[in-house]
């Protein structure tokens, strides 16, 4: 009952006023939003604004749409932040920080001829102001890179002047705090890099208007359903409780929804077989 309590909090925490930022499009979990000091699992649907941060766990990805249209990537043990996000108005302006992990940066054509965009990505203590429409990169301890697919961008470290990047497959790479010359990337090395942080195929990821789900336990109390609840979501896993009746009785079964297809569905409770109190999930439809 008190994650119960934390997660109405939450989400009650922003101001009613307060202007979306992004939604979150897929996770492959475990997976979290922090918001205000407080962390709950990311969910597809769940509405971001600014301030808020994105965690991924160990061979986790996420997936987020700004609220113009673009889209962002996280790999696994990331950490995003938008900083600031400001989606009114005649530019869109966003100021995203990527505190570890890979991530890539991606607009399609729509929303590049729809609406003008001041971007910047802040990979440890390097900064690239986003004029392309395609950007990966990734922040790692003393290693940051910034390598552009398609467009434009300036990138730098504080105290230098930014280096301009405008071919395809360009990158930027700097090493114990030192800037590299400016390389190219293979097809191959670039194809790898994206990996990192494109949603795995049957790693059980949930998707915006997945329909299948995994019914992980189900108890004939509350209390008991709560106790794998709470387990469940503090680990990163968006478990829910759905009361529901079995014969003449009332039972409450702990479900995670929004499983992309059913070989997802299949693949969480594969994964979640023996964990958390878990012994014998079942996909459902």
């Amino acid at each position: 009952m008190k994650t119960l309590i934390l997660m109405l909090a939450l989400l009650a925490s922003s101001p009613a006023l307060a202007q979306l930022a992004a939604t979150i499009e897929g996770v492959q979990m475990p997976a979290w939003v922090e918001r205000d000091a407080r962390r709950m699992p990311a969910t597809p649907g769940m509405e971001l604004r600014a301030g808020d941060q994105l965690v991924t766990g160990p061979g986790s990805r996420a997936l987020v749409k700004l609220a113009e249209g673009s889209l962002v990537k996280l790999g696994e043990n990331g950490q995003l932040r938008l900083a600031e996000v400001s989606p009114g108005g005649e530019i869109f302006r966003a100021a995203l920080h990527v505190l570890q992990g890979a991530f890539r940066f991606t607009t399609d054509v729509v929303a590049k001829t729809r609406t003008r965009r001041e971007v910047t990505i802040r990979a440890a203590q390097v900064t690239a102001g986003i004029r392309g429409t395609d950007v990966w990169g990734r922040s790692r301890p003393g290693n940051e890179i910034v390598c552009l697919i398609e467009g434009e961008i300036e990138v730098g470290a504080e105290g230098e002047s930014p280096v301009a990047m405008n071919q395809p497959l360009q990158f930027y790479r700097r090493i114990e705090g030192k800037t590299q010359a400016i390389g190219m990337v293979s097809a191959a090395q670039l194809a790898q890099w994206s990996a990192e942080v494109d949603l795995q195929p049957d790693k059980g990821a949930l998707r915006a208007g997945g329909r299948s789900s995994v019914i992980l336990a189900s108890f004939p109390d509350q209390s008991g359903a709560l106790g794998m609840y709470d387990e469940l979501r503090n680990a990163g896993y968006a478990a829910e409780i759905q009361p529901a009746k079995d014969a003449d009785q009332i039972v409450y079964r702990v479900r995670i929804r929004h499983l992309a297809s059913r070989a997802e569905a299949q693949a969480l409770a594969d994964q979640l077989r023996g964990k958390f109190g878990v012994t014998e999930p079942r996909v459902s439809p």
